[in-house]
């Protein structure tokens, strides 16, 4: 009896069948999207209302990588006087949580 729960476990919520083989559809058309648009790009928005601009490197099973310009922050390098910035950041962003992709031209 792993982490105190007990045999009888009780299922709260199960993902219906179809919904489930649609979302499987849904990651599969973005992945494909995503990789005859590599290196191009483009402007993302999330489900929740979120926008990134920046470059597609790559998408998995799970995520779309994209390139985005880094903050401005000043990162303490451990010399006095000495900073630098992040030029790009790689940001994972979870394929059935896109709402839309546009390309930027």
């Amino acid at each position: 009896m792993a982490y105190g729960l007990q045999q009888d476990n009780q299922v709260v919520y199960q993902a219906n069948p179809n919904m489930v083989q649609h979302l499987k559809g849904v990651k599969d058309q973005i992945r494909h999207i995503c990789s005859i648009h590599l290196n191009r790009p483009v402007k993302v928005v999330t489900i929740d209302g979120q926008t990134f601009e920046g470059i597609i490197v790559s998408a998995d099973d799970r995520f779309l990588y994209l390139s985005v310009a880094g903050q401005e922050d000043q990162r303490f390098l451990g010399a006095p006087g000495s900073f630098y910035y992040y030029n790009n950041v790689i940001l994972p962003l979870v394929l059935f949580e896109l709402l839309v992709i546009t390309l930027m031209l």
